[in-house]
């Protein structure tokens, strides 16, 4: 809390100033010579730099960099005029498929209610998660091995939020629970709707077997989980599962069971807290407008009290204040030595008081 926030103008923009040269230094095309397709792909150019320049900025809110909100709002503003703009050169077909439609689940959701999803970091990472295998004969430039890691991270983050949601339920039933957030045909739903499946590159034939398809857009997906979180050994991991949490909360409820437990606060209390103890739920960053009706709020906890005062014990993220509070108590909760720490000056005051 102490520390001099840094601008967001103190770090390099010349990677993104090169990146849009690269792209946008194109011959000159008579207005006439344009088709939809090439008018598409010319938004799509634009839409993929602004999506960078978002997915940066997330990298330095959670580090606590300083960007000024009227560059935030004028970059969300963009975007969505954008996607307005390129939405009227679809079909009727097209402008309907923002409806995410399975014939064995029914719709399960629109791309206005889809948290934010996590940046992958490292670039080299990022082009591996969209090349097949079959157009790539380096593994560590195709998502090969990164499908297997993303596999294990995804079945890992399903099971702990069906443990931690569910306490009642026997063994067979987490089993079912979690095959229906990490079947192919579900993974494959979520690659459609970020768009993941469109920046493949993937043998042609593949497109003609909807199988394959299926199977291929879930290992994409899986990929990307993977990236996302080896890339950013700091915060990619709680970014990661933060994201698939609100991603499946949906299905969790369509079940019609008890929603998720959101006990992390309570628990953090019992912890450390005592009398005359603070620990303080506040907003590190004014919420992020991803699009019209839907926001991500940052909210950090702090403790004062036990010889700290404003001790920063962990931040989180989320669709409303009190998902994003949750997480930031879960983050605390995970940083072992710190709440051992913690524990212990509350127990060395209490056994002086005795």
């Amino acid at each position: 809390m102490g520390h001099k926030r840094k601008s967001v103008f103190s770090t390099s923009t010349s990677t993104y100033i090169k990146e849009a040269k690269v792209k946008l230094d194109r011959p000159v095309l008579d207005n006439s010579a344009l088709d939809k397709d090439e008018i598409r792909s010319c938004f799509t150019v634009v839409s993929d730099l602004l999506s960078d320049a978002l997915e940066n900025y997330r990298y330095l809110q959670a580090r606590d960099v300083e960007v000024g909100p009227d560059i935030l709002k004028a970059t969300f503003g963009l975007e969505e005029a954008l996607r307005r703009a390129k939405s009227h050169l679809s079909t009727a077909s097209a402008r309907n498929s923002h409806i995410l439609t399975d014939s064995s689940t029914g719709v399960v959701g629109t791309q206005e209610n889809l948290p934010v999803l996590p940046p992958i970091m490292d670039k080299v990472l990022k082009r591996a998660v969209f090349t097949h295998p079959g157009v790539g004969n380096d593994t560590e430039k195709t998502y090969d091995r990164l499908e297997i890691l993303g596999d294990a991270y995804i079945e890992l983050i399903a099971t702990k939020l069906i443990w931690r949601s569910f306490q009642e339920i026997p063994s067979g039933r987490i089993s079912q629970i979690r095959e229906l957030l990490v079947k192919n045909e579900t993974l494959a739903e979520y690659a459609t709707v970020y768009g993941l499946d469109s920046k493949a590159a993937v043998p042609q034939d593949y497109l003609k077997q909807p199988k394959r398809w299926t199977k291929t857009k879930a290992d994409i997906f899986e990929a990307y989980v993977a990236a996302a979180i080896i890339s950013d050994p700091v915060d990619g991991y709680r970014a990661v599962e933060t994201w698939l949490t609100q991603l499946w909360l949906p299905k969790l409820s369509e079940l019609g069971m008890q929603k998720p437990v959101l006990n992390a606060k309570e628990i953090l209390a019992k912890k450390i807290m005592g009398k005359g103890i603070k620990l303080r739920y506040l907003d590190e960053h004014p919420p992020a407008q991803q699009r019209p009706g839907m926001q991500t709020f940052f909210v950090g906890v702090y403790l004062t009290g036990w010889g700290w005062e404003n001790r920063h014990l962990g931040s989180g993220q989320g669709p409303n204040k009190t998902i994003a509070g949750n997480e930031a108590a879960r983050q605390a909760l995970s940083n072992g030595p710190l709440v051992e720490e913690i524990t212990c000056a509350k127990r060395a005051h209490e056994a002086a008081k005795d």
